[in-house]
């Protein structure tokens, strides 16, 4: 199902979600591939240091994708996420016409990690019903993510 390149790239969103944590701010990261597989973009979680609630690492990723990279870079493209993205997120891909989504750590895994409060809806269950389809796939390399999670603060 998942490929050594899908491993490569969720394993750098999983190291963007320890260089958040080490910034101050929460566990996540997330890399951007074009729809042809090439790297293009890595963000991570900027919530408290940016003191914006919408910082999370996804949305991050399409802010900056499109100031840097234009819309159209992230037609067909894949995200590769260290947490599940939330209902907020998987929005904003969905909008950003992003075609696939593969994460880590599951949103039961952030719940039981972090015991913020959450939306505890699923990427899936948020994109069920979207047209065009989106593809969410997970989870990969969950240890891994799990042990950023799950570091004491």
């Amino acid at each position: 199902m998942f490929t050594p390149q899908d491993e490569a790239f969720m394993q750098t969103a999983i190291d963007a979600s320890q260089t958040a944590v080490d910034a101050g701010d929460m566990p996540f990261g997330a890399v951007l591939t074009s729809a042809e597989g090439v790297g293009l973009l890595v963000a991570r979680n900027n919530q408290v240091t940016s003191g914006d609630c919408t910082g999370h690492a996804e949305m991050v990723l399409v802010r900056e994708a499109t100031r840097m990279l234009g819309a159209k870079s992230m037609e067909g493209a894949t995200v590769y996420a260290s947490g599940e993205p939330c209902a907020m997120c998987s929005g904003a891909m969905f909008w950003a016409k992003i075609k696939r989504v593969v994460y880590a750590a599951s949103t039961q895994d952030i719940v039981n990690a972090l015991g913020v409060p959450m939306l505890p809806i699923t990427s899936s269950t948020v994109l069920a019903n979207a047209q065009p389809a989106m593809q969410v796939q997970g989870p990969l390399l969950q240890a891994q993510a799990l042990a950023v999670l799950n570091k004491p603060s």
